[in-house]
């Protein structure tokens, strides 16, 4: 399997009441197929995996899975605190008729470099789906180090890596370590023009619920190589994904859905709705990003 284009790990829309929203969730679907994205992970940390109950995390993958169709690639993030966990959540996403899996080491627990590797072979011998390693160490506390990644990229069932530790010095290594059966995927989103410019054409971005359209421009930019156009459109965006990184990255994702005409609703706690303050000022930046481009 080959990873192509924008995919994005989609907000879980909730309504007033705190109830997930499954209408919403469906319009938000429609709403990035159209805008030209080639895949929607759900359950995804943007998605708020770590705040679903059972049903209601299944109720969203099946209404993810079941609005895709055949019009995308739909991967299922299956983070979990023990490799058990990780095992069920993969094989519920086979269920579901998902077609790849997305997997960062375990939280909290701090597993060496050797029993992460033996929790994802685990894991990856438990299925027939194709896995996407995962490196947020910021979130999970763990780091796949380049060596642990050359070992896990020799097994047949992890196909890639989506590399979100901000580094673009391990980005470029990892980068150099790829073939044609493991790629590297930007998971960093303020450095997305340096991983198309050297090469990378696939992009899991919490900020594309917010961007689609325009991120797809910058993947079918690169592709032309019109490097002008890839500058152009990162430089508009920059402002507001840099307020998102700063703080409160979720609150920030699910508001800019309003940009879709879709409420996705509040985060669940332990996360709180953002303040006034920090609402305005994320409006004011898509506010001058809607300027950029309409004097482009």
């Amino acid at each position: 399997m080959q990873l192509d284009g924008v995919l994005v790990p989609i907000v879980t829309p909730f309504d007033a009441q705190g109830r997930v929203d499954l209408e919403g969730l469906r319009a938000l679907v429609a709403r990035f197929m159209d805008a030209g994205v080639r895949g929607i992970v759900a359950c995804g940390t943007t998605g708020e995996y770590y705040a679903l109950d059972e049903q209601e995390r299944e109720a969203v993958l099946r209404t993810v899975r079941e609005s895709l169709g055949d019009q995308a690639l739909a991967i299922a993030g299956i983070n979990s605190l023990s490799t058990a966990a990780a095992i069920e959540r993969a094989e519920q996403a086979e269920a579901l008729g998902y077609q790849a899996l997305m997997l960062a080491p375990p939280a909290y627990s701090l597993p060496n470099q050797a029993e992460v590797i033996a929790h994802y072979r685990d894991v990856a011998a438990a299925t027939d789906l194709p896995i996407v390693l995962y490196n947020f160490p910021a979130r999970t506390g763990v780091n796949l180090e380049l060596e642990t990644v050359a070992s896990l990229a020799r097994l047949p069932g992890i196909i890639g890596i989506k590399e979100s530790s901000g580094d673009f010095t391990r980005a470029l290594a990892l980068m150099q370590m790829a073939g044609p059966a493991f790629q590297v995927v930007c998971g960093s989103d303020d450095q997305a023009a340096d991983y198309l410019f050297w090469g990378a054409r696939s992009w899991i971005s919490g900020g594309a619920n917010v961007f689609p359209a325009e991120q797809v421009g910058m993947l079918e930019a690169a592709r032309r190589e019109d490097w002008h156009r890839v500058r152009d459109l990162m430089r508009d965006m920059l402002p507001a994904i840099q307020n998102m990184e700063a703080a409160d990255y979720n609150q920030k994702a699910k508001l800019g859905c309003r940009r879709h005409g879709v409420d996705a609703g509040e985060v669940r706690p332990p996360l709180r709705p953002l303040s006034p303050d920090a609402a305005q000022a994320f409006l004011d930046a898509l506010d001058a990003f809607e300027t950029k481009q309409q004097g482009a």
